[in-house]
């Protein structure tokens, strides 16, 4: 079976690491290992109907974002890479500049350092100059910066539709496909 870290942060769009658990759970085949960061977890209360326990329930492991010593802070537990989504700037800032004093930097480190894919869904906008350098230091690092930027070309008729397809983009980095992904063909979606 495959393993994926996911980790929820701070920033605005806990839907997206909501429904990356949720979907990867349908999906089957991946085992999902959860970093939850206390202010993940504010902002889920903040922007959902869910619970931190019950996003904690949706994963196949929790990690306590304080333990260095999980096992997703070891290059030899070995995983397809992490998703961060979303990615706060704070957690960016420490991605770029392998600030790993607590787990969600660390894994992505060690995912880096691995050559494993790190995809980073940034939240923050408008940007400033501290910023883009922050992105380009992540880029330059081995990072995949995909912020979740909405695509229409599928026709979305709920927010849902939205973010689960900025989900199944993210989760294709790390070649895993869901079957409800909207793919263009040229003249429309299949």
């Amino acid at each position: 079976m495959k393993r994926l870290v996911v980790a929820i942060t701070g920033a605005s769009g806990a839907i997206y690491g909501i429904r990356a658990l949720q979907l990867l759970r349908e999906r089957g085949g991946v085992e999902t290992h959860l970093v939850l960061s206390p202010s993940g977890a504010r902002t889920i209360i903040a922007e959902t109907d869910f619970t931190p326990d019950a996003v904690r329930a949706l994963a196949h492991h929790v990690h306590n974002p304080k333990d260095i010593g999980a096992s997703v802070s070891s290059g030899s537990f070995v995983t397809e890479g992490m998703l961060v989504a979303p990615c706060s700037i704070k957690t960016l800032s420490g991605i770029a500049h392998c600030y790993n004093d607590e787990l969600v930097v660390r894994a992505a480190d060690v995912c880096l350092k691995e050559r494993r894919r790190v995809v980073l869904l940034l939240r923050e906008t408008p940007l400033h100059a501290g910023h883009v350098e922050l992105m380009a230091q992540a880029t330059r690092n081995g990072a995949i910066l995909m912020p979740p930027v909405p695509a229409f070309y599928h026709r979305p008729t709920s927010i849902l539709e939205i973010v689960d397809q900025t989900v199944a983009r993210a989760l294709d980095l790390f070649g895993l496909d869901l079957p409800t992904t909207k793919r263009w063909n040229g003249k429309g979606v299949d």
